[in-house]
């Protein structure tokens, strides 16, 4: 009876943050969720406040990315990107359209894929306006389905990819072995559908007399400390070393001189942070921890060794597939914490793993609730004066991921 308690108020508690029901925010049904566990005794203290740690590392890795972000934003780096983009598509909207595909990949990339959602589509909106673009929402897809489409191209550009490795994460040169051919496959496919769905709307011309703001000292010094944390957490996959410390350390330092230089507030950048996706995050790490000790993790790991030791490729197709859609049905955070428990346990094929990721990753292109991402995109668009429907979203996104999903389990057998 206790395993059926554990499962309703998590399925409660994720599906609140799923839906937001009366438009309360995600992080309060996560740790309502996971204070009623503990309050019930459905978990034990000791045990949530192991959950807690599990999720250290992620901490520290939001932590430093959405400083150095939220550092980049106020500085108007990515608005300077993003009308260096539009000054460079010379009134041809299908050249803007492949520009901003391109900076949302290098954002991605190597800022993870919520600070694509947070701090590109602001800027991606003020391009636009300015360019006078008569329908905005293609580009505006962009920094929603490119934020998950190249969320694998290094073991930075997703929280989610800590999550699935936990503390096996592989060396850079080994994630580029696996992971390589299938992120390369996926940015081309997600850019090639997504072109092709949203053409008729991108006709016409874009003003080319699109003022360049000008890039201060800040900007310059949060430019430096992008390429600088790339290249710290570069040498630390490389090194095998987690991910959170270096990240943190890179983008306390960043914002700290970019606010020595630019003689800054620091609260200005301190609030713009969203800091609520941390007790988020360690809300669902407690719900998970309750999950798991109802024995569902051990039962999928054992069944998915068992499937992966007779027939690993149809193995890693199953669980790509089937990861991917899941996500859309509790989120791929909490989806991802399950995955990553599952296949650190079952001891599976690295194919049987990287298809695993691949479908928490990429899964979320297929509705606006997919992933903690596409929540932030859509809070960001409001924010703008935008609006886009469930079923907008999941016209476009049905093809999108679903296509992109194949091609890509298919690659990884290149």
């Amino acid at each position: 009876m206790t395993n059926i308690y554990i499962w309703l108020i998590s399925f409660l508690a994720i599906a609140g943050v799923i839906v937001r029901p009366f438009k309360i925010a995600e992080v309060y049904w996560a740790l309502a969720g996971a204070l009623i566990l503990l309050l019930f005794g459905l978990i034990a203290p000791r045990d949530a406040a192991a959950g807690v740690g599990k999720g250290l590392d992620v901490y520290l890795f939001l932590t430093g990315m959405m400083l150095l972000a939220e550092t980049a934003r106020e500085e108007k780096l990515f608005d300077w990107l993003a009308a260096h983009a539009t000054r460079m598509a010379k009134g041809s909207p299908k050249r803007l359209f492949f520009l901003i595909y391109l900076v949302g990949v290098v954002v991605t990339s190597f800022l993870s894929n919520d600070a694509t959602a947070v701090v590109l589509t602001p800027a991606v909106a003020a391009a636009v306006k300015a360019a006078k673009v008569e329908k905005p929402l293609p580009y505006l897809f962009i920094c929603a389905f490119i934020a998950n489409a190249a969320s694998f191209v290094l073991p930075i550009s997703n929280p989610a990819n800590l999550v699935i490795y936990g503390k096996h994460m592989p060396t850079l040169l080994a994630w580029m072995s696996h992971y390589l051919i299938p992120s390369i496959v996926s940015i081309v496919v997600t850019y090639l559908i997504l072109f092709t769905t949203q053409r008729k709307d991108i006709e016409g011309s874009v003003a080319t007399d699109v003022d360049l703001p000008e890039l201060t000292a800040g900007g310059k010094t949060a430019l430096i400390g992008i390429g600088v944390t790339a290249i710290v957490l570069l040498i630390s996959s490389a090194l095998d070393i987690e991910l959170g410390l270096p990240t943190a350390v890179t983008g306390i330092l960043t914002s700290i001189i970019v606010i020595i230089r630019a003689h800054k507030n620091p609260m200005i950048v301190i609030k713009g942070v969203s800091w609520a996706v941390l007790p988020l995050v360690a809300g669902l790490f407690v719900i998970v921890e309750a999950l798991n000790h109802t024995g569902i993790t051990q039962k999928l790991a054992q069944l998915l060794q068992h499937h992966a030791a007779q027939d690993p490729t149809a193995t890693a197709w199953g669980s790509g597939i089937i990861t991917a859609f899941a996500c859309n049905l509790m989120n791929n955070l909490p989806a991802g914490l399950i995955a990553g428990n599952v296949v650190q346990g079952g001891h599976v094929p690295e194919l049987v793993k990287s298809a695993t990721l691949i479908g928490i990753d990429l899964g979320p292109n297929l509705s606006m609730t997919g992933s903690l991402a596409t929540i932030l995109w859509l809070v960001a668009l409001r924010r703008e004066g935008q609006e886009v429907s469930a079923w907008q979203f999941l016209k476009t996104g049905a093809v999108v991921m679903t296509v992109t999903l194949l091609f890509v389990l298919a690659s990884l057998w290149i």
